[in-house]
């Protein structure tokens, strides 16, 4: 199987935020831009202790990624890193920052399911 990432349906679009998606075999396969000064963190309050349950292996093509865990510690993945982030995460971007990443198909839905809700409101 191959996409190309313009070829991806938008599953969530918001000011500063694209991400597209597909399913692969039980997985969300997903490329993401995120403007300078995105920030995960209000999107996802709510969820269990107010962090991300869905967990991500990625790789960051442009930017930065900055994240938190459950346990208060603190990484940036960098253009060029591979990524593994476990359930109980946020995340924010700052600079521009491009990615792929692969989670649990049933997780992901469910996590951008939520961020839907809370972006209306």
């Amino acid at each position: 199987m191959r996409d190309s990432k313009e070829s991806l349906p938008v599953v969530l679009q918001a000011p500063g935020a694209t991400i597209r998606s597909t399913q692969w075999g039980g997985m969300a396969v997903v490329y993401a831009q995120y403007a300078k000064g995105t920030d995960f963190t209000p999107l996802i309050k709510g969820l269990k202790d107010d962090l991300c349950q869905c967990p991500h292996w990625g790789y960051v093509l442009k930017g930065a990624l900055h994240l938190r865990y459950t346990d208060g510690r603190e990484e940036v993945v960098r253009a060029g890193d591979m990524w593994y982030a476990p359930p109980g995460h946020t995340g924010w971007c700052d600079e521009d920052t491009e990615l792929v990443d692969v989670s649990p198909e049933q997780e992901f839905d469910q996590v951008i399911a939520h961020v839907r809700k809370q972006m209306q409101g």
